[in-house]
């Protein structure tokens, strides 16, 4: 295994530390999570008292002051452990970081504190019925009435929703520009009008909330409005590159942990007298997935050490999530068919693993999407190099 170089004696003292949280207060738990579909605030709470909920805050608002490698080790140390369930990483690395990047000194004192110790739950809601990766396609509309925005509108497949105490809604703020007026406005889940539909029942995922949102003439102040007016899209696509590395990240340990739990499988099942590992395609296919996967953490790390340098570009951060979902899904197949029928039982990790992978071919943004962000930017530098010859 090529050695990793990213992390410091300290960040090696969290993981332990992080690893010891997962398999005594998360692991236990998780089955019945999953039946319940959604997490209990206590684990929340006690998630945020280990330090767990986003390390990346400064200390003025409550945080550690750490750096990002502190929410790397928490995304992996949940993906070795097969915890799908807590929204940490939505709540962490996509809630927190855009009041934390884009909002007022007065909304960061008033909601950072509360999501480091887990005692407020943020979701974000961008998705809804009619519109996925088309963000300019939203529906939701907030007009301002004074002193206030009104907000009507629906959404779904919002992680975190049954449980979220505040909501970083993405809406439209002006009928003239209806596709380029988007708007990030944060609402409170006690505002009237404000209603929850139901938890939803996924493939995947099972123990982690996913919910569908109401608005119904929600009125919030304007002084909840993140950042400027109309300027939405503009923060989402800043921030996008961060959740697909986000991403790309989890899928790099599942990947790496299946094939470890492949291989103590097939060395100890026998088949024709012999065990699994001594036939050579189970070989040759645990091979050709450990060379993939090694692959694969030599890009996602290369994208972290330009992530926390702050030069991540938005097209290599959708060609490691195009990647690494790909080979996150392909690990999981191969190894649950060299499980054979036990990979199809809900008790073996493979099996779980398999459910929950497919959603990172769609999640923040389709592979289709990662694949025309690419492909734009490719025969735009070949526009730009036939100009300059």
């Amino acid at each position: 295994m090529i050695p990793r170089t990213l992390f410091s004696s300290d960040h090696d003292t969290f993981r332990e530390s992080v690893r010891r949280f997962v398999q005594t207060e998360l692991v236990p738990h998780h089955a019945q999570w999953e039946k319940d579909g959604i997490v209990p605030r206590d684990a929340w709470l006690k998630a945020g008292a280990a330090g767990l909920l986003c390390c990346q805050i400064a200390e003025e608002y409550g945080g550690p002051g750490a750096d990002f490698l502190y929410n790397v080790v928490v995304i992996e140390e949940l993906a070795r452990a097969g915890i799908t369930g807590p929204g940490f990483a939505v709540h962490s690395d996509m809630v927190a970081t855009y009041i934390e990047r884009f909002g007022s000194d007065a909304q960061k004192r008033r909601w950072l504190p509360g999501m480091v110790s887990g005692e407020v739950i943020g979701s974000i809601a961008i998705t809804e019925p009619a519109a996925g990766s088309d963000v300019r396609g939203i529906q939701t509309r907030a007009h301002r009435d004074g002193d206030e925005y009104v907000i009507n509108g629906q959404k779904t497949y919002i992680s975190n929703g049954q449980s979220s105490d505040v909501i970083v809604l993405v809406c439209k703020t002006d009928p003239q520009r209806p596709r380029e007026a988007i708007s990030l406005i944060l609402v409170e889940t006690d505002r009237a009008g404000f209603s929850r539909g139901r938890n939803l029942e996924k493939l995947g995922l099972k123990a982690q909330d996913t919910s569908e949102l109401f608005f119904d003439n929600v009125r919030v102040p304007v002084t909840n409005l993140v950042g400027e007016e109309h300027r939405g899209f503009d923060y989402l696509t800043r921030n996008l590159a961060h959740e697909r590395l986000v991403q790309a990240v989890r899928s790099a340990a599942v990947a790496e942990v299946t094939i470890e739990q492949t291989v103590a499988y097939t060395s100890e099942r026998k088949a024709f007298g012999q065990s699994i590992s001594e036939f050579q395609n189970t070989q040759f296919k645990l091979a050709e997935l450990k060379a993939a996967a090694v692959s694969g953490r030599v890009f996602t790390d290369r994208c972290i050490e330009l992530q926390l340098q702050g030069k991540l570009d938005p097209v290599d951060a959708a060609a490691v999530k195009m990647q690494l979902s790909d080979l996150h899904n392909r690990v999981v197949d191969e190894c649950l068919q060299l499980h054979g029928g036990w990979g199809y039982m809900w008790d073996y990790p493979v099996c779980r693993a398999y459910a929950d992978a497919r959603i990172v071919k769609i999640a923040g943004g389709s592979m289709e999407v990662m694949k025309q962000i690419i492909a734009r930017d490719l025969f735009r530098q070949a526009k730009a190099d036939a100009k300059r010859h």
